[in-house]
């Protein structure tokens, strides 16, 4: 005659004789870059060039490089945020500041200028949330160019390294090339939801 020990034994055994042998544990993902920085750089770049996203690097005075930039594309006037700083204010560009402009003035305005909170070197992203030189949201929607100014410092390898460095219940915005939809046909369209054209200078 089976005690209770036993019957609950076997039942315990019978429940589990089906069950899938033990998962092993899949790594964790990495959450640091592991590479040098200048390979960090690199990536970086590299991920922007493959969203057509217009790249130029500078080790020197940022107001030249962005007059070059601005030249090339033919655009003389940017809506700028109001804390835009002094050394980014290129020559011969009309710079108009956000001081919660209209929205159809501001779509008027042919382009952008900001910094950013960060950038990600793995997925080639740049990040805003309002703060330093940003401005508002609004201000990287509406005009079609947008040209953004990255830091060497502000750059993270990994995605995890991003979400650790950002504020949470700020308004954040990941960019990964300029703004592009697709619909069910995989007919692409770009400029919808915002800039049609990015520029990123990286200064480092």
């Amino acid at each position: 005659m089976m005690n209770g020990r036993d019957l609950i034994l076997s039942r315990v055994r019978a429940a589990i004789a089906g069950s899938p042998p033990p998962v092993t544990p899949t790594p964790a993902i990495n959450r640091v870059w592991e590479g040098d920085r200048e390979a960090m750089v690199e990536r970086f770049l590299d991920r922007l060039r493959d969203y057509n996203v217009g790249v130029t690097r500078t080790s020197g005075t940022v107001a030249p490089a962005l007059a070059g930039i601005l030249a090339g594309r033919g655009i003389d006037r940017l809506a700028v945020p109001t804390d835009l700083p002094a050394e980014w204010r290129p020559d011969g560009v009309a710079l108009v500041p956000d001081d919660n402009l209209p929205h159809g003035a501001l779509n008027a305005i042919p382009g952008a200028l900001t910094g950013a909170a960060l950038a990600i070197a793995e997925t080639g992203s740049i990040v805003l949330d309002g703060g330093a030189a940003q401005g508002r949201r609004a201000l990287t929607l509406l005009p079609d160019y947008h040209l953004c100014v990255v830091r060497a410092e502000q750059l993270v390898g990994l995605v995890p390294e991003a979400i650790a460095a950002l504020v949470p219940n700020r308004p954040i915005t990941f960019c990964s090339g300029p703004s592009a939809t697709a619909d069910i046909e995989l007919d692409r369209v770009v400029g919808v939801h915002g800039p049609r054209r990015l520029d990123v200078l990286f200064v480092g």
